[in-house]
């Protein structure tokens, strides 16, 4: 990762981070995506935006050969933790929190292989991170003041990810095969238990329109400058400070106050 000069290199202002976990095709970047839309964020110009995303698949690993020829038969495990650049991603997101414009790499999940090209990724007051174990280094996980878990039937995940990988130029039988090799047990063992990480649980992804209609809401009290609701909250036993994840209200009312966990729940039929 390298820092881009120029006038807007630093933004010595608070920078709310949001986290989304959640299993493979679970529907966290579709959620950000949504959040985004309803933000208006996607017809703003990138270098003035005030809400971006960032996604862990950024920072797989650059393979080996022998890796890189597993990988191209499906039989390199990329939901392991130890697929990903760990000491890239928090030098990453810690310059991102001071303000800085970074470069953050990009993959092809074609050739299974970091591009020489890099994404130019500019200051924001709202910063979301999405991917499937952004939860388990405790580093990184420390770093956001709110985690959501998007909660989605394993069978609907299975059937994205077929149609996803498939338009990646791979056959059935090798995807199928590495789901039930790598990406299940890698979710049961390493990402489902990140899951009490979680502030807020979100089941059915973008369908869970009351959800999402929160957070945005939520980013826009931020955007309008009460930066001061994501810095309410007692401090823990580890230093650490729990944000509100949403104006507090009574329980019975389906919002719960900081460092509580929350199924959000809305009348959007499930696939």
């Amino acid at each position: 990762m390298a820092s881009a000069g120029g006038p807007d290199a630093e933004r010595p202002h608070p920078k709310p981070f949001s986290s989304r976990s959640g299993g493979t095709a679970s529907g966290k970047s579709t959620v950000c995506e949504k959040i985004m839309e309803l933000l208006g964020q996607n017809e703003v110009e990138q270098r003035q935006r005030k809400v971006l995303i960032l996604s862990q698949d950024s920072f797989y690993k650059v393979l080996t050969a022998e890796q890189q020829a597993k990988a191209l038969k499906g039989q390199y495990n990329f939901d392991h933790p130890d697929a990903f650049d760990n000491d890239l991603m928090h030098s990453t997101l810690k310059s991102i929190v001071e303000g800085k414009t970074v470069e953050v790499p990009t993959y092809d999940f074609v050739t299974h292989s970091r591009l020489a090209e890099t994404t130019v990724v500019y200051p924001a007051d709202v910063v979301l991170f999405e991917g499937i174990l952004v939860f388990y280094n405790q580093d990184i996980r420390d770093m956001f003041h709110l985690r959501l878990f998007v909660d989605t039937d394993s069978d609907v995940r299975l059937s994205r990810r077929v149609l996803r990988d498939m338009k990646r130029g791979r056959d059935l039988e090798q995807i199928l095969t590495q789901y039930t090799t790598f990406v299940k047990p890698a979710f049961e063992e390493f990402c489902l238990p990140t899951k009490k990480y979680a502030d807020v649980i979100i089941p059915r992804g973008v369908d869970n329109m009351v959800a999402i209609n929160l957070i945005v809401q939520h980013i826009q009290d931020i955007l309008n400058g009460d930066i001061c609701k994501w810095q309410r909250g007692a401090m823990n036993g580890h230093g650490r400070t729990y944000k509100r994840p949403f104006p507090e209200q009574a329980e019975s009312g389906g919002v719960l106050a900081a460092g509580k966990r929350s199924h959000l729940e809305s009348s959007s039929r499930p696939h």
